[in-house]
């Protein structure tokens, strides 16, 4: 390390001191600098040490726990499409990805295997690392622009943004969709308003409302699930929609919670959720009140229509119950990797209590009456950011109100 420290110091004063050639980009330098060693940085004055994790440590504990749901999303789409492929229903894709995977399988035939985990591995990795090299280089520069502009450094949390965004689209999603999308969740969603730390909504569930509303056809429907060519499926959501009946005929819920049904690429496998839910809270990054207060709004609303007859003849996905509720769609992942962010969930304990809450309950709200929309996670979850101030804000107040109650009484 004393090599690398050495090349840092001497670029830092060949190029981007202050009068040198690259000194605009500085905040390049830094975040290289800040990657391999801990800041030298000193705070002056009074200030308070909670522990001994600072920013970056959180955001990389934040992107180990989001592995599990990378390699699963990774081998699921092989899976599914491999499927397809050996029942004759499909063809290999004839875009670039096909190209691609006609030239791997010509050293590793079992690239279109289902059995071999390898090759179904293989086989998602030529479509996620596309999605996820274009939203960092996109993404990082957008970063690098604004960092050189307002002379601040270019911070750590763009490294979850980037891995979040990738796993929460569909794997045929077309590229330049995506450095549009990211674009607008990293500009519109949180640098105009002052960078990390200062953005009131997720810049990656941004990102996507972006491709939902600008982009249908490409992140929704019954084509963009799957990566081969020649399929039309819908998905376990669209079958949910009917019942819960028409859903167990097509799904079980065992696939569903090990990760093998269509789905966005890191979203369908809720054990994989669970693992990082686990990483997030052995290391007291994630809040486990905002989990627990989600899980128990989602599934009891969940539970209380399955179990009214006026309801359920009503609205068919009201038959599903909690455990479909729970291992369909993006409720896991939203619960475990969007719904805790600290940025933009409520900060207050008892806050946090109502944000998880209202958001699980709005959830199965959405999910079972109305049928336009079987999702509900992203816009939700979005919903709950744009509230949380006013949520915290009613908290606190009550707390002011009450104490000076308690003081006057004295």
């Amino acid at each position: 390390m004393k090599a690398v420290r050495k090349i840092l110091d001497s670029l830092e004063k060949n190029w981007f001191a202050e009068g040198k050639p690259l000194a605009p980009l500085y905040p390049l330098y830094d975040a290289a600098d800040t990657f391999f060693f801990t800041p030298n940085a000193k705070t002056s004055g009074t200030c308070a040490v909670r522990d001994c994790v600072d920013f970056k440590r959180m955001m990389i504990t934040v992107v180990l726990a989001l592995l599990p749901c990378a390699l699963m999303g990774m081998y699921n789409v092989g899976f599914q499409a491999n499927s397809l492929l050996k029942t004759g229903a499909a063809g290999v894709p004839t875009d670039w990805h096909g190209a691609i995977l006609n030239g791997i399988a010509n050293v590793y035939p079992a690239i279109f295997e289902p059995s071999s985990v390898i090759g179904c591995f293989l086989y998602g990795l030529v479509y996620f690392l596309p999605i996820y090299i274009v939203t960092m280089i996109v993404g990082l520069g957008w970063e690098i622009l604004f960092a050189s502009i307002n002379k601040h450094e270019v911070n750590e949390g763009f490294f979850v943004t980037g891995f979040l965004f990738p796993l929460i689209v569909p794997a045929t999603i077309p590229l330049w969709q995506v450095a549009l999308a990211i674009s607008f969740g990293v500009v519109i969603g949180k640098e105009i308003f002052g960078g990390t730390g200062r953005n009131f909504m997720n810049p990656a569930l941004v990102a996507r409302a972006f491709l939902f509303f600008a982009y249908a056809g490409q992140i929704s429907g019954d084509k963009v699930w799957t990566a081969v060519d020649g399929v039309s499926k819908a998905t376990p959501l669209s079958f949910a929609t009917q019942g819960v009946d028409a859903l167990s005929a097509q799904y079980s819920m065992s696939s569903a919670f090990f990760g093998t049904i269509p789905g966005s690429l890191g979203e369908t496998s809720t054990l994989a959720c669970l693992i990082g839910a686990a990483i997030l809270l052995l290391t007291g990054v994630a809040s486990w009140r905002i989990m627990a207060s989600m899980f128990v709004g989602g599934m009891g609303l969940a539970a209380i229509f399955a179990s009214c007859p006026s309801i359920t003849e009503a609205f068919p996905a009201a038959t599903l119950g909690p455990c479909w509720h729970f291992v369909l769609g993006g409720f896991a992942f939203g619960m475990v990797f969007m719904a805790t962010d600290p940025v933009t969930a409520a900060a207050t304990k008892v806050g946090q209590y109502i944000y998880g809450f209202l958001m699980g309950a709005l959830i199965i709200v959405v999910r079972a009456m109305n049928p336009a929309y079987p999702e509900g996670v992203m816009l939700v979850i979005l919903f709950g950011n744009c509230v949380a101030p006013l949520i915290d804000y009613t908290v606190v107040s009550a707390n002011v109100r009450r104490r000076v109650k308690r003081l006057e009484a004295r």
